[in-house]
């Protein structure tokens, strides 16, 4: 799934997170040096190196908060990993925080405070092994490309029509995708050998987006486990899913492609 805060189809959090990593890293670092050899000039170093750790990290979690809220597909497992992933962050930046506020012989760190870091750095591996999770297995930021698919294509549209009319005749190719949201529902648009079909995007086994996916002779994949649905029908032809997916009533008229609820 395309990033929503991204620069060119690149994903702006991914950019961003190395910095409070590297910061607090070696916040944890100096300060172990700093009280083991009772230098002040290291000590001063990991309260600089933790000060840029707070505020990038709160830089980096802006483009994080909207591809959670824009990108990740509502009722997956994704959502509740990406949850657990945010809140295990602000739990880290807080844990840097505090023990920089507690910091007391100038800048000297208290043995209990090198384990509040300790605990802050265990913390962000955890956290960056879920945000790995996200990027690799539930494919959150990456936009794939196969035969075919054409550029990622999206719209939103306001309201509650009965009837929306959500592409031209000629916009997609065949196996082409695009995600319309719409009734508060992510709905995928696509073109088969057959014509214009819709469906939900959300797969039923886990709720990767199918948009994401890949369409081939009439069958989308879900990224995330492979799952295969029958576009046209909605019925399952390759688990693990069990249960289809919902399709919508597709028309054209003069050249437009429209949408019934």
């Amino acid at each position: 799934m395309k990033s929503t805060a991204h620069i060119k189809g690149h994903p702006i959090h991914p950019i961003l997170i190395v910095f409070p990593i590297a910061f607090f890293i070696g916040t944890l670092l100096f300060d172990i040096l700093a009280l083991a050899g009772n230098r002040y000039d290291f000590a001063f170093v990991a309260i600089c190196l933790q000060i840029a750790g707070v505020v990038s990290a709160l830089l980096a979690a802006v483009p994080g908060i909207i591809d959670y809220l824009f990108t990740v597909p509502p009722k997956s497992s994704a959502k509740k990993r990406g949850t657990q992933h945010g809140l295990l962050n602000i739990f880290v930046v807080v844990l840097f925080f505090v023990a920089w506020l507690l910091k007391r012989d100038p800048y000297l760190p208290a043995f209990w405070i090198i384990l509040l870091e300790l605990a802050g750095v265990v913390g962000l591996g955890i956290s960056g092994w879920m945000g790995g999770t996200l990027v690799y297995r539930n494919q959150i930021g990456v936009n794939p490309r196969y035969a075919g698919a054409g550029k990622w294509k999206e719209m939103h549209i306001d309201g509650r029509p009965e009837k929306v009319e959500v592409a031209t005749a000629d916009e997609l190719q065949t196996d082409q995708m695009k995600l319309v949201h719409v009734h508060n529902k992510r709905i995928v648009l696509a073109k088969t050998e057959k014509g214009y079909v819709a469906f939900d995007d959300r797969c039923t086994h886990k709720g990767g987006s199918l948009a994401g996916g890949a369409m081939i002779y009439g069958t989308v994949q879900c990224p995330w486990h492979g799952s295969q649905f029958e576009a046209t029908t909605g019925q399952v032809k390759a688990g693990p899913a069990k249960e289809g997916i919902v399709t919508y009533a597709v028309t054209e008229h003069n050249g437009k492609v429209y949408l019934n609820f």
